[in-house]
């Protein structure tokens, strides 16, 4: 924002001694040490580096990072020396990656180059993509990044290498919907190898598990209008909790909370092996190859199925526990048990078929839309660095909300089957005699009932979700641009 329209045009002005490029350069590195310092002590300390560095998307554990590399005194700020020393070891690297980008030498980067740089370390992307990329530091129009753009646009981002590079321009987080628990993509084989990868996946399972515990009033609200539709439960919301609480007493508004938590842990790492073993099998010989907008949706619909395939037990345990009556089950195993007793083993595949179908729209369309406002924000904010995580966070919510909106009327048919006590051996409705049963006498409406405290609890489950899987992440030593924190680049 307010220092990338201020320093950079004075970074270019020379006065009419010329002075060499090492003179122009410190100058450089003192004027905007002084635009930064805010309090005018001589020190810049990680509140004036946030404010100074506003609108570059940069993480805290970045600015920590910058602060902790250049600190040589450890007295936990900068004073000009050290940010001097600092900015100049950093242009060293950034001229190194520039060269490496610079296939023909003639001092321009073009997309065709920045498409065969990223492919070269396994980052396949089209040229359309990397002109995306380009355009973002092309300042001057001419399709091309010269030395000056490309140390402009990186200068204060602590990014040593292109594999950093690559993790940055697709920077992605673990979130949780309170419905789904999404994946980021594209790990590299050094973030697997390290143990990264595990690391942000048990970030993103414990988040969940804190906003799926957050959100659980409103979850069993969801369910029970789901359930009893329009003529057995005909209460607002506020009298809906009233009820609930007069039943059970106040506890009860977490009934089942117990067992959708349980199940994140197997249906994220079940998902993730998935994923990654289809990738693979897609990808054939062309190992180091990235997928396809299509091919990661086919990718992603396939590993949601096998996970949910595995887990779904889980799924129709926690539709009963959610709805169960005080005194009806004494725990997860007691409900298990009357389950498989009074209605066999195929009962904990009911709803399975609607449930298998709706992964495909929700997945499709959350991911479409995600990256519709992604590149939407990126085509209207040129020259400015990648979306901040709450840009992020806030394309998570609405591309997530559209794939439930898409999705509804399945998941509401697979909750009804879920609900269904049946007797062993007698017939059970099918998918379409329920669904011609709904709009019969609920009309299209009764489709998306309890489609309101759904939506409702995506803004609170996301943020929690978010606030939890920051601060997990910063413990467990890893920052967001794909980096465990102080060993260096790994």
């Amino acid at each position: 924002m307010g220092l990338q329209r201020t320093w950079l045009p004075r970074a270019r002005c020379q006065d009419s001694r010329s002075p060499g490029p090492d003179q122009e350069r410190e100058k450089r590195y003192a004027e905007l040490f002084d635009q930064m310092d805010l309090d005018k002590n001589g020190l810049i300390d990680i509140r004036e580096l946030r404010t100074g560095l506003a609108g570059r998307g940069l993480s805290r554990a970045s600015l920590e990072r910058i602060v902790k590399e250049g600190d040589t005194n450890q007295d936990g700020v900068l004073d000009l020396n050290e940010f001097t020393q600092y900015l100049r070891a950093h242009e060293k690297h950034l001229k190194i990656m520039f060269r490496s980008l610079d296939r023909n030498k003639d001092g321009q980067i073009d997309a065709a180059e920045i498409q065969h740089s990223l492919r070269a370390i396994g980052v396949n992307i089209s040229l359309k993509d990397a002109t995306r990329i380009l355009q973002r530091m092309d300042k001057d129009g001419t399709m091309t990044i010269d030395w000056s753009e490309w140390r402009d646009y990186f200068l204060f981002n602590p990014l040593s290498n292109m594999e950093e590079v690559a993790r940055y321009w697709k920077r992605s987080m673990v979130l949780d919907t309170g419905e789904q628990l999404s994946l980021p993509d594209d790990f590299s084989e050094e973030e697997k190898k390290s143990g990264y990868v595990w690391r942000q996946l048990m970030a993103g399972t414990l988040a969940g598990c804190v906003s799926r515990t957050g959100t659980a009033p409103l979850d069993r609200l969801k369910v029970f209008r789901q359930v009893h539709g329009s003529f057995d439960f005909k209460r607002n919301a506020l009298s809906s909790f009233k009820y609930m609480v007069q039943e059970g007493g106040l506890q009860s508004l977490w009934r089942g909370n117990g067992i959708n938590v349980l199940k994140i842990a197997p249906e994220t790492a079940i998902k993730f092996s998935a994923y990654e073993q289809i990738k693979d099998v897609m990808r054939g010989n062309h190992a180091r190859g990235n997928l396809r907008v299509h091919e990661r949706l086919l990718a992603g619909s396939l590993a949601g199925a096998t996970a949910q395939t595995a887990i779904y037990p889980m799924e129709v345990l926690k539709t009963r526990l959610t709805l169960r009556k005080t005194g009806q089950y004494s725990g997860i195993a007691d409900c298990a048990k009357q389950i498989l007793q009074k209605e066999g083993l195929t009962a904990f595949y009911k709803g399975y078929i609607p449930n298998l179908l709706s992964i495909v729209p929700y997945a499709g369309i959350d991911l479409a839309v995600y990256e519709t406002l992604k590149f939407s924000w990126l085509n209207r904010n040129r020259g400015l660095a990648d979306p901040g995580v709450m840009v992020l966070v806030g394309c998570g919510a609405v591309s997530s909300t559209c794939g439930q909106l898409a999705s509804y009327p399945l998941a509401l048919i697979r909750t009804r089957m879920q609900a269904q006590v049946s007797v062993r051996g007698a017939p059970k409705p099918s998918m379409l005699a329920l669904l011609r049963n709904i709009v019969t006498q609920e009309g299209v409406a009764g489709l998306y009932r309890g489609i309101s405290p759904n939506l409702l609890k995506v803004i609170p489950a996301v943020s929690v979700s978010y606030v939890v899987y920051e601060y997990t992440r910063i413990v467990l030593g890893v920052d967001i641009e794909g980096r465990t924190g102080g060993k260096g680049n790994g």
